[in-house]
């Protein structure tokens, strides 16, 4: 009753946690070096995990909880960070804006506005 009072995102049912753990592992293990960074729920945001790779690529997801988080860097033996109290990697930094400026080149390739021609 008066469910469109409720504020924010309604919690997420165990089988979308299933299905968002499965695409995590699937994504760290297909890539090296992967770190956990654990966000905290905010008044805007649920707590999520980011995800780093060796080369700064990331992806990041609603969780649980922290708990939640501990476990499933537990069970594929991943290294775990408190983001508010260790912050990001600076290559996380350096990925975005590589890939920034792979798509602005790409968007003036196909404009023919490259500095080549």
């Amino acid at each position: 009753m008066f469910s469109w009072l409720r504020r924010g995102p309604s919690r997420p049912k165990r089988s979308e946690r299933k299905a968002v753990t499965e695409e995590l592992a699937l994504w760290a293990s297909l890539r090296r070096g992967v770190e956990i960074y654990v966000e905290p729920k905010t008044a805007v945001t649920e707590t999520s995990v980011v995800l780093v790779a060796h080369d700064g690529e990331f992806t990041r997801r609603r969780i649980a909880s922290p708990k939640a988080a501990r476990e499933f860097a537990h069970d594929n033996s991943l290294p775990i960070y408190d983001a508010t109290v260790v912050g990001y990697p600076q290559r996380m930094r350096d990925y975005s804006r590589r890939q920034n400026i792979l798509r602005e080149r790409a968007q003036r390739d196909a404009l023919g506005d490259s500095p080549d021609r």
